[in-house]
């Protein structure tokens, strides 16, 4: 948690309060939503929660207290800081107290440029002071060799000495000519990544020209409500009206490949994201063997094969009978293999007599094979649970 608001109705005082922890966590999301609308406030674009107090670490947003802002904005603005080292924080604290910043959307547009700014907390390592300065003058990076070269006491000097440095609660800050850019317009959020998502999709209106500025960026899994609300904030309130596109993700690239984001909805993705979140490095390397040889046509169908994925036998890195065989007796815990009679193993053989049998192939990630009852178009369309159910009554 990077702070904790109590906020309030302006116009209904005696509505009382609530405290919200900021970032919302996911799994608390639709919980506070209703504790919000339960003071009739939380819209998802309308700024209606007034600012009670803050308790953060961040001491410069004591100054939005008595404020009415947005909790969405606010939301957004603690992940931004709560990604932040204890310099970054040194240096957006400060340059808030120096521009005297108070709105949300200039709060937030400051996470964005601060890092231009030089902040000197203690005088006593002038060369540290320096070397921080030619870092934030080039934008934060810097090759050895110039780090090494660099004069770092006398570049202090010189940066004291010409002046230009206000004085605040949190160390004398220079500016270096930074401007407060208009990254965030105060509705469309900027693209963030804040914690290790499975899909990233652009959502657009089709209102609205391609290549539009105007983008509603969803971060799979989420809970519904907060997929609605970021799509008001877009102005979408029509599911058929939206435009989407594959920003980034996490699962296997044959998976990549099948998701023609024409025809998928949100909520097939979502669900996809949802089931693939969490799986292991060797159950991903297992997805992307499995959609080889099922070809969905669809997320919801990729979903329904990754809740089946036991119903499938892998050998990463087999692309042959021999290696196939290998795997299978020394890695696959199906045998109990004796290294000290590795030479009366005939793999190849053994391997060959299992492909004979199954309904398997070689992929580029090795060797894949279906193994359950029902037809694998069935398992894709998730007609072989309702089978497995019916059978169960018959019986």
């Amino acid at each position: 948690m990077m702070f904790q608001a109590v906020l309030s109705n302006r116009d209904h005082p005696e509505y009382g309060t609530v405290s919200i922890p900021f970032p919302i966590p996911r799994d608390q999301y639709a919980h506070c939503m209703e504790l919000l609308a339960a003071l009739e406030i939380g819209d998802a674009v309308k700024a209606d929660c007034k600012v009670e107090e803050v308790d953060s670490f961040y001491t410069v947003l004591k100054r939005t207290e008595m404020l009415t802002v947005n909790v969405e904005e606010l939301n957004y603005l603690a992940k931004r800081l709560d990604s932040f080292d204890t310099g970054e924080a040194a240096q957006f604290q400060a340059m808030a107290h120096k521009l005297e910043l108070f709105e949300l959307k200039d709060l937030i547009n400051l996470t964005f440029c601060c890092q231009q700014a030089t902040v000197i907390t203690d005088f006593s390592d002038l060369a540290a002071v320096g070397r921080d300065h030619y870092m934030n003058l080039h934008g934060g990076c810097a090759k050895t060799e110039e780090l090494d070269a660099l004069d770092g006491e006398e570049t202090a000097r010189q940066l004291i000495e010409n002046g230009g440095g206000t004085i605040t609660p949190y160390g004398v800050v220079y500016d270096n000519g930074m401007k407060l850019e208009q990254i965030y317009d105060g509705r469309f959020f900027p693209c963030y990544y804040y914690e290790p998502n499975v899909i990233t999709v652009a959502v657009t209106s089709k209102a609205e020209p391609e290549d539009t500025e105007h983008i509603t960026w969803l971060f799979l899994p989420m809970v519904q409500e907060e997929i609605d609300r970021a799509l008001l904030r877009g102005g979408i309130t029509d599911p058929a009206d939206v435009r989407l596109r594959l920003e980034d993700s996490q699962l296997p690239n044959e998976v990549d490949a099948l998701l023609d984001m024409e025809y998928e909805t949100l909520s097939d993705l979502n669900e996809l994201a949802e089931a693939t979140d969490g799986l292991s490095k060797v159950d991903m390397e297992k997805l992307g063997a499995v959609v080889m040889l099922a070809e969905p046509k669809s997320s919801a169908q990729i979903k329904n094969l990754v809740e089946s994925l036991d119903l499938f036998d892998f050998a990463p890195g087999a692309h042959s009978p021999a290696e196939y065989g290998k795997y299978m007796i020394q890695q696959s815990g199906h045998f109990d293999y004796d290294e000290n009679l590795d030479a009366f193993y005939d793999y190849e053989k053994y391997g060959t007599e299992r492909m004979n049998e199954e309904d398997g192939m070689f992929t580029d990630r090795g060797y894949v094979a279906y193994k359950g009852f029902f037809r694998m178009e069935e398992v894709m369309e998730n007609r072989h649970k309702n089978g497995m159910e019916m059978g169960g009554l018959s019986r």
